[in-house]
């Protein structure tokens, strides 16, 4: 007995889509579970990003580890809750924590706990880094001075699956995600 195309057409566009969907997500890591990464551009040490959930990298043995300390932290933060409204900016200093940054402290933190994982929480994405497609808002803030006394000017969004990730590791420094009025 012949099956009808009508029957046949739900079949026909999922497994095709499950196929697709799970080589992409397969070939998003290596095979030790962890994130593939691309050397930034204008970086001499490679930079990754890992999925949620997942162990972040550690620092290459070539590139000495963060001291954990968030000392020669200074940094503005301006963020806009869409590209017409206004801008909000504040200041952070770590070490003594200070600035107007509301919860310094947590911000402070934050950027400890990722120095004494050898992270770079002001990286980008790295290039050809496969990103779910999903908006998170229009949301964007940008971060500059210096951290750990290391030049910072990053730009973050929540465009995609990796920019919300960035944006998540950062929640301290951006505070509630702004809305626009």
């Amino acid at each position: 007995m012949r099956q009808s195309p009508s029957r046949l057409r739900p079949a026909t566009l999922a497994i095709p889509g499950i196929v697709v969907a799970a080589l992409a997500l397969g070939g998003c890591k290596n095979g030790d579970g962890s994130a593939t990464a691309a050397p930034s551009k204008g970086s001499e040490t490679p930079t990754a990003s890992a999925a949620p959930g997942t162990p972040a990298p550690t620092a290459s043995p070539t590139t000495p580890a963060p001291t954990g300390s968030a000392a020669g932290t200074r940094l503005t933060v301006t963020v806009r809750a869409s590209e017409t409204s206004a801008p909000k900016t504040w200041t952070l200093t770590c070490d003594p924590v200070g600035g107007t940054l509301p919860r310094a402290d947590h911000a402070c933190a934050a950027l400890a706990a990722a120095a004494a994982k050898g992270e770079d929480p002001f990286a980008p994405t790295p290039k050809g880094q496969m990103c779910t497609q999903i908006f998170g808002g229009p949301q964007t803030a940008t971060v500059t001075g210096t951290w750990n006394g290391k030049k910072v000017d990053a730009t973050f969004n929540r465009k995609n699956g990796c920019e919300i990730k960035r944006w998540g590791n950062l929640v301290s420094l951006f505070g509630p995600v702004p809305t626009a009025r």
